[in-house]
């Protein structure tokens, strides 16, 4: 009975994993807003943020750590989905473009930093890419 009860949950975990899609616009900001309260901003950090200035500093990681989480494409200690990255923010890039950018961004945390410093590393150097400079596009429209 234990067997069995083990195999339907990775089957339901399997199938969890199948069901993730990326979030639209409404969606995200959502999860903007849900974070910001969990984790308050200064306006400071705000008004630098959205000019896509995102400083190295504690409460704008833990921030940035609660979105990925929130979006589903990032778990505490394990790192990012790469599959799941590549599919919320290629923008127009063809698939397989932005899985290559993502590969390139987002290491194995060898180092052993914390959760939201690994984030800000990678997410820092996708948006130093064609992604980031899309996303700052389609902000601006």
């Amino acid at each position: 009975m234990k067997f069995f009860i083990v195999i339907l949950a990775h089957v339901a975990l399997a199938y969890a994993e199948d069901e993730w899609m990326p979030k639209n616009m409404a969606e995200l900001n959502v999860i903007r807003q849900e974070c910001l309260k969990d984790f308050p901003l200064n306006d400071e950090y705000i008004e630098k943020m959205k000019n896509f200035e995102y400083p190295d500093e504690e409460p704008v990681r833990k921030y940035l750590l609660c979105t990925v989480k929130r979006f589903g494409i990032f778990r505490e200690g394990e790192g990012y989905n790469i599959d799941r990255v590549a599919k919320q923010f290629k923008m127009d890039l063809d698939e397989a473009e932005a899985l290559a950018i993502v590969e390139g961004c987002v290491d194995k945390n060898t180092e052993g930093s914390s959760d939201d410093v690994w984030v800000y590393r990678c997410r820092k150097c996708v948006m130093a890419s064609k992604i980031g400079d899309r996303v700052k596009a389609k902000s601006r429209e």
